[in-house]
C-alpha cells in the first residue's frame, strides 16, 4: 500500500457537527444503563464498551470519554468540547519528520457527571487505504490555557499514547480478514461453557515460540514478520529444505509476541506531535498555563481560518516492550507498523493461522500490572493507586479501571489472538484497609480469564498463561513461590502459569544449577502439566547477561563468554529434557535459538539512563567480542563517539558502575571524575552530562540493532537448527508428553554424582505401547553409560530404538555405551 495515505477532504462544506438526534438517543441508552445497573462496578462493565470512538454504519462515529479531571477541576460544561484535527493534503505517517496544517474544528458534547459524550458526522474514518481524523477531548480550566485529554481507548495511534488518536474502523478490518475458516473451525467446537452457552475454549498448545517482533526480523514491523511466515510457509507447501535461519522458526504450535501495546516516548523530547504555539500578541496569552503535560502538551490556539500547524515525528523508541503507559493498550505500538495501519496485526493472524500443515496459533502479551511513570502525565490520576518498583500501580479496585482495562484487553484480543499471556499476575494487587496491607486481587485476574471474545462470528475464551511468583518480590520468594497461585485459583482447569524453570533468574551455566533446582524438577514432574516450561524466554536471558564474571561458571559450554552464554540459553541438553522428558509447554525464545544478543532495550530514558548503562556493562563481557566489535555493521554510534575498540569501550563501562554507586548516581561528579582518569578514557571528552546521556542513548540503541536475529544467521549451526527441530517435532508427534508423570514413569539423576549432573526419565504412552527413554548429561564432567542399562525402576534393556542423538554425538552411533559429555543426550523409544 501507499505510505501516503489519503487525508480527509478539507472542504467548507464538511466540516465535522455534532448529531444532535443521536447523540440524544445515545444519551437515552447511557441513562437507561445508570438505572439498570446494580452498583458502580456493574454500570462501568456496560458502559465501557461504548468507550473510545466508534464508527457507524451511517459514516458517524460516536464517541465516550471518562475523563473524571473535569470534575475535579470543575470545568464547565460549556468549556468541553470535543477536538477533531483534519490535516491538509495527503499526511504520510510513516515519514520520519514532517510540519504540517490541520483544520481543527471544536465539536459540542453532552456530559453525565465524569463521562463525555458526542455523536460526530463530517468526520474521515480511517481504514487501511484512508487516513482518519485525529482527535483528543478538548477543555478549558479558569485562568488556564486549554488542555487535551487523549482517548485512552483509541483504536488507532500513529503517534503513539501522548498525541491525538485516529478515528479508525476497526470492524472492517477485522470483517475483511482472511483466516475466517480457522475461526470457524474453532466456533465448531463451541459448548456449554461455563460463562454462557455457545462459547468455544482455546486449549493449550504444544509448544511455543516467544519473539520480540522490532528484533525478529530486518525490518522489525509486523509486516516485516508477516512476509517472513508468508515466506516460511511457501517453503514447507512446496517441500524446500529449510535453511537454519528458517528452521529456527518451524515446528512450533504458536507464536508469542513480546508486548504490542504503546510504551514510553522520549522523556526528554522530542515529542511525535507538538503543536506550534502561534506568535503571542499579549502578555496575558504569554503569561497563561496549561493543565498540559509537557509529554501531552497543550493545544495550540489556531490561526484566523481555524488552522493549527503541528510538528510531527515518526515514533522510533526502542523498548523490550514492558515499558507500557496503559493508555492506547487496545491499539498497537506505532513504532511496530511499517505503514501506520493496525490491519498488520490481522495480516500476521492471518498467515499464522492458515500456516500449511499445523495452524500456529497466536498469543499476546497483556501488561496491566503496573504502568510507567509516563502513565500519570497521560491518564487522570483516579487510574493510579501509588507508586510501585516498576512505576506505578494500578487502582483495580476503581470500577471504572477495572472495566476500561478489562475492554482494552477484549479489543486487542479481538484481533485474532488464540491465547493470552498476563505479565507480572503477582502484582496485581490492592490495599485492604481491613487487614492493612496489600491483597492479590484474584478476582480481577479471573475476570481476565472470563473475557469473551468475538473473531469472525466465533464467540471464545482463549488460552490463559498467567506470569505469578508471588510472594515476588518478598526476599524469600524464590523458595516461598509454588508458581501455582493462580492456577489453584481459578476455575479452569487449562489455565497455565510460567513454572519455576522459566521464571527470571534462571542461570543454567553456573556450576550446581541443576543439582540446586532438583527440588523445583520434582514439583514439575508432579504437577507441570499446566507449566510453561524451559529455561530460555525474555527474561531469563537478559538475567543471564547480568550475572557476575566472578560465579563459578561452567567453561565447558564454551571458549568465550559468548559461548558460554549461548550454549547456556540454546543447550541441547535442556531443549532435550524439556521436550522429551518434562510435562508442561515448552517455550523457546527466538534471540536464545538464534544464538543472537539480547538485554534490556528501551532508549527513552533521560534522567536514568546512564544508570541503566551502568546496570547493563557487565552484559557487554557476556555478549560482544573482538570479533563482533570491530565488523562495520555493529556499534556504530558508539564508535562515533570515539569508542573504536572494544578494549576502549570496555575500560569505560568496567569503571561506571563503580562512579554510579560511590557518587550516588550525581551526573556532574561521575563527569568530573572520568575526565580526570589517566591514562585519559575514549569516547567524547571532556565529557559533562548531557554526554553521558549521549553515551547511554548510543548504547541502548546500538544494541537494539546488535540483538536483531539476523545479524546472526551466518553463525547458525547447521546441525543444531536441525537437531532442535527435530526435538520440537518429537513432543508435536506425542502430545501426551505434556501430562504429569504417572504410575509406572520414573525420572532420577544417577548416583553418586562424581563431578557431572545426569538426568534419566522413563515415561510411557497412555495412547499406545510406546515407552521413552530420556538420558542427558545436563553438567559438568564425560559420564560413561549404558541408556538402556541405568537403575531406573521398570526400565528393560532390549528393544529399544535411537531417536534423537544430541549434534556432539556422532552419527555412528546407534546404542549401546556412549560418553556423554557436559549438554549431551539421548532418546529411545521403544
Amino acid at each position: 500500500m501507499p505510505t501516503s495515505l489519503p487525508a480527509p477532504t478539507v472542504r467548507p462544506d464538511r466540516v465535522p457537527e455534532l448529531d444532535t438526534a443521536a447523540t440524544a438517543e445515545l444519551l437515552t441508552w447511557v441513562d437507561a444503563q445508570r438505572d439498570a445497573a446494580e452498583d458502580p462496578h456493574d454500570l462501568a462493565r456496560r458502559l465501557a464498551p461504548i468507550m473510545g470512538a466508534h464508527p457507524r454504519e451511517d459514516g458517524s462515529v460516536a464517541v465516550g470519554f471518562w475523563a473524571p479531571r473535569l470534575v475535579r477541576f470543575h470545568v464547565a460544561d460549556s468549556d468541553i468540547a470535543l477536538e477533531i484535527l483534519d490535516p491538509v493534503g495527503d499526511l504520510d505517517i510513516t515519514r520520519a519528520r514532517d510540519t504540517v496544517r490541520f483544520r481543527r474544528t471544536l465539536v459540542p458534547v453532552e456530559r453525565r457527571g465524569e463521562l463525555v459524550f458526542a455523536v460526530v458526522r463530517g468526520v474521515a474514518i480511517g481504514t487501511r487505504e484512508q487516513l482518519g481524523s485525529f482527535y483528543a477531548l478538548h477543555f478549558v480550566q479558569a485562568d488556564s490555557a486549554p488542555a487535551r485529554i487523549l482517548d485512552p481507548m483509541a483504536a488507532s495511534l500513529p503517534f503513539g499514547a501522548c498525541a491525538p488518536a485516529e478515528i479508525y474502523n476497526l470492524e472492517v478490518a477485522r470483517r475483511d480478514r482472511g483466516d475466517v475458516e480457522h475461526w470457524r473451525r474453532l466456533a465448531a467446537t463451541a459448548a456449554s461453557d461455563r460463562c454462557e452457552p455457545g462459547i468455544a475454549k482455546v486449549g493449550p498448545v504444544t509448544n511455543i515460540l516467544q519473539l520480540h517482533i522490532p528484533t525478529a526480523t530486518a525490518g522489525g514491523t509486523l509486516a516485516s514478520l508477516t512476509r517472513w511466515f508468508e515466506h516460511l510457509a511457501e517453503q514447507v507447501r512446496t517441500g524446500a529444505e529449510p535453511t537454519p535461519h528458517e528452521r529456527a522458526f518451524l515446528g512450533y504450535d504458536a507464536v508469542q509476541l513480546l508486548p504490542v501495546e504503546p510504551t514510553t516516548v522520549y522523556e526528554a523530547g522530542p515529542p511525535f506531535w507538538r503543536d506550534v504555539p502561534p506568535t503571542p500578541t499579549t502578555p496575558s496569552e504569554t503569561a497563561s498555563t496549561s493543565p498540559s503535560s509537557h509529554l501531552v502538551g497543550a493545544p495550540a490556539a489556531p490561526d484566523a481560518d481555524g488552522f493549527v500547524t503541528v510538528e510531527l515525528r515518526r515514533p522510533n523508541t526502542t523498548n523490550w516492550g514492558y515499558d507500557v503507559v496503559i493508555a492506547g493498550s487496545a491499539a498497537i505500538n506505532p513504532t511496530l507498523l511499517e505503514t501506520g495501519r493496525p490491519n498488520e496485526l490481522i495480516d500476521l493472524a492471518t498467515v499464522l493461522h492458515t500456516f500449511p500443515g499445523t495452524p500456529i496459533q497466536l498469543i499476546a502479551d497483556v501488561v496491566y500490572g503496573h504502568s510507567d511513570n509516563q502513565g500519570l502525565e497521560v491518564l487522570d490520576d483516579e487510574w493510579f493507586a501509588g507508586p510501585n518498583m516498576y512505576g506505578q500501580n494500578l487502582d483495580y479496585r476503581n470500577p471504572w479501571v477495572r472495566a476500561l482495562l478489562l475492554e482494552m484487553q477484549r479489543r486487542k484480543v479481538d484481533y485474532g489472538f488464540d491465547g493470552v499471556r498476563i505479565d507480572g499476575a503477582q502484582d496485581f494487587r490492592f490495599y485492604d484497609a481491613s487487614e492493612g496491607e496489600l491483597e492479590h486481587d484474584d478476582a480481577f485476574l479471573q475476570a481476565m480469564s472470563d473475557v469473551v471474545q468475538e473473531v469472525a462470528g466465533c464467540r471464545y475464551r482463549p488460552w490463559m498463561i498467567f506470569e505469578d511468583g508471588r510472594p515476588w518480590p518478598e526476599p524469600d520468594w524464590e523458595l516461598a513461590s509454588t508458581y501455582r497461585a493462580v492456577i489453584d485459583d481459578q476455575l479452569d482447569d487449562d489455565v497455565f502459569q510460567w513454572g519455576p524453570l522459566t521464571f527470571a533468574h534462571n542461570t543454567p551455566f553456573v556450576y550446581g544449577f541443576w543439582l540446586r533446582s532438583w527440588w523445583r524438577i520434582r514439583e514439575i514432574l508432579d504437577h507441570g502439566s499446566t507449566w510453561i516450561s524451559g529455561c530460555a524466554n525474555h527474561d531469563t536471558l537478559r538475567r543471564g547477561t547480568q550475572v557476575s564474571l566472578e560465579l563459578n561458571i561452567n567453561n565447558r559450554l564454551g571458549d568465550t563468554n559468548l559461548q558460554i552464554l549461548d550454549k547456556a540459553y540454546d543447550n541441547p541438553a535442556i531443549k532435550l529434557l524439556s521436550y522429551t522428558a518434562l510435562p508442561g509447554v515448552p517455550m523457546d525464545f527466538i534471540n536464545a535459538s538464534m544464538r543472537a544478543a539480547w538485554g534490556f532495550i528501551r532508549n527513552q530514558d533521560d534522567r536514568y539512563g546512564v544508570k541503566i548503562l551502568a546496570e547493563e556493562a557487565v552484559s557487554l563481557d557476556w555478549q560482544v567480542d573482538d570479533e563482533f566489535y570491530a565488523l562495520a555493521t555493529n556499534f556504530r554510534r558508539l564508535k562515533d563517539l570515539g569508542f573504536e575498540t572494544l578494549e576502549e569501550l570496555r575500560r569505560f563501562m568496567d569503571l561506571l558502575p563503580a562512579l554510579v554507586e560511590v557518587t550516588d548516581y550525581d551526573l556532574e561528579t561521575i563527569a568530573h571524575l572520568i575526565n580526570d582518569v589517566e591514562p585519559p578514557l575514549a569516547g567524547p571528552l571532556p565529557v559533562d552530562p548531557a554526554g553521558l546521556k549521549t553515551i547511554a542513548r548510543a548504547w541502548m540503541d546500538d544494541m537494539h540493532d546488535y540483538a536483531n536475529v539476523t545479524r546472526w544467521v551466518s553463525r547458525l549451526s547447521p546441525e543444531l537448527t536441525a537437531y532442535n527441530l527435530q526435538v520440537r517435532e518429537f513432543r508435536r508427534e506425542r502430545p501426551w508428553l505434556r501430562d504429569d508423570l504417572r504410575e509406572g514413569d520414573v525420572f532420577d539423576y544417577l548416583h553418586p554424582v562424581e563431578g557431572r549432573t545426569v538426568f534419566a526419565c522413563l515415561r510411557n504412552s497412555p495412547v499406545s505401547d510406546e515407552q521413552v527413554l530420556f538420558v542427558a548429561n545436563m553438567q559438568g564432567g564425560p559420564a560413561d553409560l549404558n541408556p538402556v542399562e541405568l537403575p531406573l525402576p521398570g526400565l528393560t534393556p532390549e528393544d529399544w530404538y535411537l531417536q534423537i542423538r544430541t549434534p556432539d554425538i556422532g552419527t555412528d552411533y546407534l546404542g549401546g555405551s556412549v560418553t556423554l559429555n557436559d549438554s549431551a543426550g539421548l532418546v529411545f523409544t521403544r
